[in-house]
């Protein structure tokens, strides 16, 4: 493929950190490191950790201990490891105690920041406070807060101590963290009085008291920005206030874990993965240094929630590598669709992370993109989540950033912990791809025997295992082997659609939402770059419905870029079969006025075509606008499969 839109410089390459541990290694360029990473794993993620100098207490023996099965690895046996150590702990030298660690910006526009010494010292604090309430080694804590500045010391705190960090997205309802706190029994939550969205003050701490109801193992509540309303509960200024100690995270084992990342599912128990202190750590410092190209003094800034793994990926990853984060409490277009671009450019922010279903709305409503603002200092773009359109990809790399940005656009989940598939700053990378293998992940693309596949749509696996793989589904070995590994024993089955097309890869969404139309793989995302190229659609979602002659047929929902303009539809449905071939014609195309999405911006096509059906959505608890869905429904009205 010869269309690139990101070709590197000489400049840009001399410069990147993935250069430099090419060149440590003796390498000759980037495709040979690739290689090289995949053929010998340990070796590898060895390197990594000598390159970005990631301080082990206690040295590992052996990178990787395979003596469980390729479905239970032990990485870096007989050492210790604390994340607090890498991340916050060897910063406290000068100069860096005093380069900003965290800045936090509410949708108010109030700013506040903390630097790496403010950041250890309130860590040791919250960690003492902890230990007070009785949190031990091995206890669960909840988190259920926004994105501000205690969000980032709470994470260290609970880690620092031993405990286990439980992360819940900010938007759940009660349901939702009930299911996730009894799964994991916790003993502590902390959470924030209130957060504020679109102008309004979302309550908190009311929506954890309803929940706590039915989690007899929460013995301790701590609040933020609120007073406390029972017995068992004080506020974070208590927590604090104790007496002034040195920073001293407890050595963990490498087994011992560090988070537990809910995924979202349809129904059924929550799914809790399972990551530990060196895996992750290891997994995520190498993402932002070599894929995100960030080093101390860059500034991160992801539009993400700390409920989702880009919230303590972003924090972990980029504190590992000295670099400061920006946590952004509110919405990305509040007062104004160019907020996420006054955020970038105030900050001087050097990698913006944002989701394709956000640029497709700030592009819906200013084509011509930002006017007046002062991107120079982002040198990266991130992306994760959900498939890219081209008409939405090109519209940020060229128009916005004008060919000088690459777009890192990567795939992995909350299981993964960081990616399978992302391009690189020194690569070339074509429009909405994901480059190819991570550096040290040995993924492919195979057909339903498990053989591989190239020029078609596959399943992607992995076949070798990485160190922030979960150790497994919390409590539940079972559940792990069923979702991963025995649908191709021996591989690790991830659940989306990849195509390997030429030197790129691209990942067409999950392999549940493929459609099979008339014995044809079809992706959603595939349909839907036809329609966001036509000029009336801002955005659009496509799902699969059940049909007696091709097994299933295209249904289209799509939201107008002007409401008022004439419904185009029937345009439409012809294009798709124009450009995609007249069996995947979709049967049915209708506007809404919203799609479905979570706070992080991505579709909930199965929401969709459940309204569509007329069936049970499932678990709603992490979609931001759930009544989106009536309008799906309103817009199907009498129309059934047939």
């Amino acid at each position: 493929m010869s269309d690139y839109v990101w070709s590197p410089t000489p400049e840009r390459i001399e410069r990147a950190n993935v250069t430099r541990l090419t060149r440590t290694e003796g390498m000759d360029g980037f495709e040979e490191l690739r290689r090289r990473s995949v053929a010998d794993v340990t070796w590898f993620w060895d390197a990594a950790i000598r390159d970005l100098g990631l301080p082990f207490r206690t040295p590992y023996r052996a990178m990787l201990d395979l003596h469980g099965g390729i479905e239970h690895p032990d990485w870096f046996t007989g050492s210790t490891l604390n994340v607090v150590d890498a991340c916050v702990a060897r910063w406290q030298g000068e100069p860096d105690r005093d380069r900003p660690a965290v800045i936090h910006e509410q949708e108010s526009g109030e700013v506040d920041v903390l630097t790496f010494g403010e950041l250890a010292d309130q860590v040791a604090r919250a960690a003492a406070g902890l230990t007070r309430l009785g949190v031990k080694r091995g206890d669960t804590v909840g988190l259920f807060l926004p994105m501000i500045t205690e969000a980032a010391v709470a994470v260290y705190a609970v880690a620092a101590i031993g405990a286990v960090i439980v992360p819940l997205f900010s938007g759940f309802a009660p349901q939702a963290i009930s299911a996730r706190i009894r799964d994991a029994e916790a003993s502590v939550a902390i959470v924030a009085a209130s957060t504020t969205r679109r102008r309004r003050e979302l309550p908190m701490k009311a929506q954890l008291d309803e929940a706590l109801v039915d989690c007899p193992s929460v013995e301790h509540v701590v609040v933020i920005g609120g007073e406390p309303s029972g017995e068992h509960e004080t506020t974070w200024t208590e927590l604090l206030a104790g007496p002034s100690t040195a920073l001293d995270p407890v050595p963990m084992r490498p087994d011992e874990p560090l988070l537990l990342g809910y995924t979202s599912g349809t129904t059924g128990r929550p799914k809790g993965a399972v990551h530990t202190h060196p895996g992750f750590l290891v997994k995520t410092a190498t993402e932002i240094a070599y894929s995100f190209d960030q080093s101390a003094g860059d500034v991160f800034f992801w539009v993400t929630d700390l409920g989702w793994i880009m919230g303590p990926l972003s924090l972990i990853g980029s504190h590992a590598n000295g670099a400061t984060v920006v946590l952004y409490e509110g919405s990305p277009d509040v007062p104004d669709i160019d907020r996420l671009w006054d955020v970038a450019a105030r900050h001087r922010v050097t990698m913006l992370g944002v989701s394709p279903t956000l640029i497709r709305t700030l592009r819906a409503a200013e084509p011509a993109g930002p006017v007046g603002i002062d991107l120079s200092s982002v040198r990266v773009i991130g992306s994760s989540g959900e498939p890219w359109d081209p008409s939405a990809y090109d519209w940020l790399a060229r128009d916005v950033f004008g060919g000088r940005v690459p777009i890192i656009n990567f795939s992995g989940g909350t299981e993964v912990g960081g990616s399978f598939l992302a391009p690189y700053p020194v690569h070339d990378i074509a429009s909405c791809s994901v480059g190819g293998p991570s550096l040290g992940m040995d993924v492919d693309v195979v057909d339903d025997a498990g053989m591989p596949v190239r020029g078609e749509v596959g399943e992607l696996v992995c076949r070798q295992p990485w160190p922030s793989m979960t150790r497994g589904v919390w409590r539940d070995d079972e559940r792990y082997l069923d979702a991963y590994w025995r649908r191709y024993p021996g591989m690790w089955h991830h659940g989306d659609f990849a195509l390997v097309s030429g030197d790129q890869w691209f990942i067409l969404g999950r392999s549940d939402d493929v459609m099979n139309v008339a014995g044809k793989r079809l992706a959603p995302a595939e349909v839907e770059a036809v329609l966001n190229a036509h000029p009336a659609v801002a955005e659009s979602a496509v799902v699969g419905v059940p049909d007696s002659t091709k097994g299933e047929a295209v249904w289209a929902f799509w939201v107008a870029r002007d409401p008022e303009a004439a419904d185009v539809s029937a345009d439409l449905a012809g294009l798709v079969g124009a450009q995609l071939g007249k069996p995947f014609t979709p049967s049915l195309v209708r506007p809404v006025p919203a799609l479905p999405k979570t706070r992080s911006q991505k579709i909930v096509r199965r929401a969709i075509r459940a309204a569509a059906l007329h069936t049970d959505p499932g678990d709603l608890s992490s979609a931001e606008n759930p009544g989106a869905l009536d309008g799906i429904t309103a817009a199907v009205g009498e129309a059934k499969p047939k």
